[in-house]
């Protein structure tokens, strides 16, 4: 599967409601590490509304992090982290999930499929990943 087809099928996850935004991103990386889809869905459920229910880090960016740490087996996962961030912060216009839903403003920078989209996007991105 191709990082495009891997953003894809984790937005649709997250759209369907089957996931919350962190468990759509780790999700469709079970076949690439080496916990099974069980346990990165567990690991990942405590991240809906992101860290602390939308107070910090998007679910979708803590996903991302999650599998870029398992892929690089932890060897400079603090570099990949913060690319990861970086790049989606520039795909969505903000990193906290209150801003992304525009809780406070009213205005809403990326809805939740385009923030998993977007996070799995700038994994692959980050780590060369086609």
């Amino acid at each position: 599967m191709t990082i495009a087809e891997r953003a894809e099928t984790a937005a649709g996850y997250k759209a369907s409601g089957v996931c919350n935004c962190c468990q759509a991103v780790t999700r469709v990386f079970a076949d690439t590490v080496s916990l099974s889809e069980e346990d990165l869905m567990k690991i990942a459920a405590g991240f809906a509304g992101g860290m602390g229910t939308m107070e910090a880090t998007c679910g979708a960016l803590v996903g991302a992090s999650m599998i870029g740490g398992l892929l690089t087996n932890g060897q400079g996962s603090v570099k990949v982290s913060r690319g990861i961030l970086q790049r989606f912060g520039k795909k969505c216009g903000a990193t906290i999930c209150k801003d992304l839903k525009g809780r406070d403003t009213g205005v809403v920078l990326c809805e939740c499929p385009q923030c998993v989209k977007n996070a799995v996007l700038a994994l692959g991105e980050e780590l060369s990943l086609a």
